[in-house]
């Protein structure tokens, strides 16, 4: 299929559908006040208006749709090597990219999408924290050949950068996570947040009920005669239980739908990533561009022999860290093996960890202050103060001791930064230990820090900023970070390879 996209184009026509459902869900949004006092006066309301009124709304999204349809263009300025996108309904704008700077074009596919057959296709380049340009609906061929021109430039910059030419246009399967895989992973991950939210909201359920039966009129209530010790030991087992239980059912399906046919296939010295179940997800990750790679895992998922990767790539400079390690790409599942294939192809090279720093004890009485002392404190003093009613969930105040001091015990025990000519590796982590790998090359900035209070205990907080964000080791021994900052540096001057 022939396509130099030289013309401007439109998207596909039963695109018109996309752009409909687009509209709709945010028409949804904007009008669900009028839509909440439609539903509880839906008796008083004229039958005649209320049709009326809906469907002058779905003329007038179908009308918005199709004239998002019919403005939307684009095409690649082959003069100005532009990829340029005209858009707008009143308000018209046109978009034009430069070709070496798009980052990544991603290929994904919803819902909707699937059923009428489109995919969208999204470009994203450096300066920017969200996608440049979404074209909602393009058929798959025009898709592919679109993404190949757009990256084409990256392509060659590429190969000109490692003087390797062999093989550029093959493309063949490199790792494919199986659904066991994708099984132990969703029993094995994830579940301290999940379970904390489901135990908060099981907590605050009850709260309401009891709300409710004082609201009622009740002097007692109704179910403190059936309530003892021994009931109330069994019951709280019971939900505990039961949490566990939702929590392993609700990440085990979430895994398998996001992950499910996770393949990973070399294309232009680059991985292509694809997976999902309802919603189709198209990536790619250049060694080049990546920035820092994360590798987690917990002590069921090494009996597993499992690991998770979260791979950042320089992304726009708006984006905060908290941004940039919510859109990190994640790969799930990988055995050890496959780890150390990935490690090698994205860094070069295996990492070892080399001379280790670890945190003063510092770091685990501040954790222990913050996490510990002064909730507990707190909770004492509101609930023998302000909210008496609090009292009853003292008997969780142990369980509450217990984990939190367990929690502190063992992140501080895997606090420590490796340090070698090749790689900076950090490790953190109680439950979950994540291990994030950077080549010194790849900093862009280095901030040591040490507040007047730490000046008396050499101690100190570095953090290394690179263009895929931030990694920070803290209260550790200032004087030896200080070696380190220059030793950076001096790598970072005398390099001669580039960031990306």
């Amino acid at each position: 299929m022939e396509n130099n996209f030289s013309q401007p184009q439109r998207q596909s026509l039963i695109g018109v559908v996309v752009m409909f459902a687009d509209t709709f869900q945010g028409a949804l949004r904007a009008l669900w006040p009028i839509l909440i006092v439609w539903v509880f006066k839906i008796d008083q309301l004229s039958q005649i208006a209320l049709w009326s009124g809906i469907i002058v709304i779905i003329l007038g999204i179908c009308l918005i749709a199709y004239l998002k349809y019919l403005n939307f263009t684009f095409f690649l300025d082959e003069n100005n090597d532009e990829f340029v996108v005209r858009k707008g309904i009143f308000n018209k704008s046109r978009i034009a990219i430069p070709l070496d700077k798009i980052q990544q074009v991603n290929i994904n596919q919803s819902i909707i999408q699937k059923i009428i057959g489109v995919h969208a296709l999204e470009v994203d380049t450096a300066g920017t924290s969200g996608k440049e340009v979404s074209i909602r609906a393009i058929d798959h061929d025009i898709a592919l050949l679109l993404k190949e021109r757009l990256l084409e430039n990256g392509y060659k910059k590429s190969l000109s950068f490692d003087g390797n030419q062999e093989n550029t246009n093959t493309e063949h399967p490199f790792i494919q996570i199986s659904l066991l895989s994708l099984f132990k992973t969703g029993i094995t991950s994830n579940y301290a947040r999940s379970f904390a939210l489901l135990f908060a909201f099981i907590i605050t359920t009850f709260q309401y009920i009891e709300d409710f039966i004082e609201a009622a009129g009740y002097d007692e209530d109704p179910l403190d005669e059936y309530i003892n010790a021994e009931v109330l030991l069994r019951f709280i087992t019971f939900i505990i239980v039961g949490i566990m239980i939702v929590t392993l059912i609700i990440n085990l399906v979430r895994t398998i739908i996001r992950y499910f046919n996770f393949r990973i296939t070399k294309q232009h010295d680059s991985l292509l990533l694809s997976f999902g179940l309802l919603n189709t997800k198209n990536t790619i990750i250049r060694p080049n561009k990546v920035q820092i790679v994360t590798v987690g895992r917990n002590y069921f998922q090494k009996k597993f022999n499992i690991n998770d990767l979260k791979i950042r790539q320089a992304s726009g400079v708006e984006a905060n860290d908290r941004d940039q390690r919510k859109t990190a790409i994640e790969i799930p599942g990988c055995s050890t093996q496959e780890k150390d294939v990935l490690l090698k192809f994205l860094l070069d090279k295996i990492p070892e960890k080399g001379a280790v720093l670890k945190p003063s004890l510092r770091k685990i009485l501040m954790e222990t202050i913050i996490l510990l002392i002064i909730p507990v404190s707190l909770f004492l003093s509101l609930a023998y103060t302000v909210f008496p009613n609090i009292q009853e969930y003292i008997i969780f105040l142990p369980l509450y001791i217990l984990f939190s001091g367990t929690m502190i015990y063992f992140n501080f025990r895997h606090c420590r930064l490796f340090v070698n000519d090749d790689f900076i590796v950090k490790q953190s982590g109680a439950w979950d230990i994540d291990r994030e790998y950077i080549a010194p090359y790849k900093i862009q900035t280095i901030s040591l820090k040490q507040y007047f209070w730490h000046k008396g205990l050499d101690i100190g907080i570095v953090t290394l900023h690179t263009a895929g964000g931030t990694v920070s080791f803290g209260l550790s021994n200032y004087t030896r970070l200080k070696q380190l900052t220059n030793y950076w540096l001096y790598q970072i001057e005398t390099g001669t390879k580039n960031w990306m």
